[in-house]
């Protein structure tokens, strides 16, 4: 468990963390979403004792960072944004130096390096030297330090920074497959990493937290309405009259169409408007063309919260 309460810190004059709290239970994994600049390293580097709040506590497991941060660093693995790599060592070198760093040693050495190659997709670098590896190799080795003695929490400052396509996807599946057996954060602003991994998210913005917990019900809050397209084969005039009178209805938007007519449908969440538009289409004997429920994505979300409440708190 990590409990963040009330963390500030400033650099010179400027206040890069203001009061931020919140809590991860063991073995879930949170998304933690900001645009750049937002405080995101800054909070993870106080989590991993990097750095010290100005303010505030945080504690790993009930242990204090700040009163005894070698018991805190011995249970993180933690990635951050600029990797710590010896670009003259190869990777085998460097994975066995941080190994034997953590205090592993023999065979239990030896498996936690196999592990991590292979989870890490380092099976064919790991001869090579640092230096030649590609940003993404580098980020996968970088992972792997992370990963090597097998920690109980992981703080992953941009996990997926220059990685392609594919590798993306295998850096996804290594952290869902730890779901449940460690705690994970992992930080973004790019929100399509977020949505396959976990649905909590916390964000946070010119070091505030502007929202935390699920994305449904944080979507719900930031929208406010649901969002459905309705199209049947009708005049407009008559739909757009009969759409006005269903129930839990707000607000309508005629949207193009090749035949007959077509509206986004705003309402709210809590309406039962699908049901209703298909009884109206079906009272009417329309006949219905698109009756679509068309969810936000997170991105909708993340700049709802990020142009309505910038300076907002939870």
């Amino acid at each position: 468990m990590i409990e963040v309460r009330g963390i500030t810190k400033s650099f010179g004059t400027m206040k890069a963390l203001d009061n931020v709290s919140f809590q991860i239970n063991q073995g879930e994994i949170l998304g933690f979403l900001g645009p750049n600049g937002a405080g995101k390293s800054t909070t993870m580097k106080i989590i991993t004792t990097f750095l010290a709040a100005d303010e505030g506590s945080v504690k790993v497991d009930g242990i204090d960072v700040l009163e005894q941060p070698l018991d805190v660093r011995r249970r993180i693995g933690y990635l951050p944004e600029n990797v710590p790599l010896y670009l003259d060592m190869n990777v085998h070198e460097y994975l066995n130096f941080v190994g034997k760093a953590r205090g592993l040693s023999g065979s239990r050495l030896s498996q936690r390096l196999d592990w991590c190659v292979e989870a890490c997709g380092l099976v064919y670098e790991y001869k090579k030297t640092i230096g030649e590896l590609s940003k993404g190799y580098r980020q996968r080795t970088g992972l792997a330090q992370a990963l090597i003695h097998d920690p109980d929490i992981l703080i992953l400052d941009e996990p997926t920074s220059g990685l392609d396509p594919l590798q993306i996807m295998g850096i996804r599946e290594l952290i869902k497959s730890l779901a449940g057996h460690k705690t994970i954060i992992f930080s973004t602003h790019i929100l399509q990493e977020v949505r396959p991994v976990t649905d909590r998210v916390v964000i946070i913005n010119e070091g505030h937290i502007i929202a935390d917990g699920d994305v449904g019900d944080i979507t719900r809050q930031a929208m406010v309405t649901n969002r459905i397209f309705f199209g049947v084969d009708q005049d407009s005039t008559a739909v757009e009259a009969a759409l006005n009178n269903v129930p839990g209805v707000q607000s309508l938007k005629p949207l193009p169409s090749e035949k007959g007519c077509r509206f986004e449908v705003r309402g709210d969440f809590n309406s039962d408007l699908v049901t209703h538009l298909a009884q109206l289409a079906s009272n009417n004997q329309w006949q219905l063309r698109e009756l679509n429920e068309a969810p936000y994505s997170l991105e909708d979300t993340f700049i709802s919260y990020i142009q309505r409440s910038p300076k907002g708190v939870v």
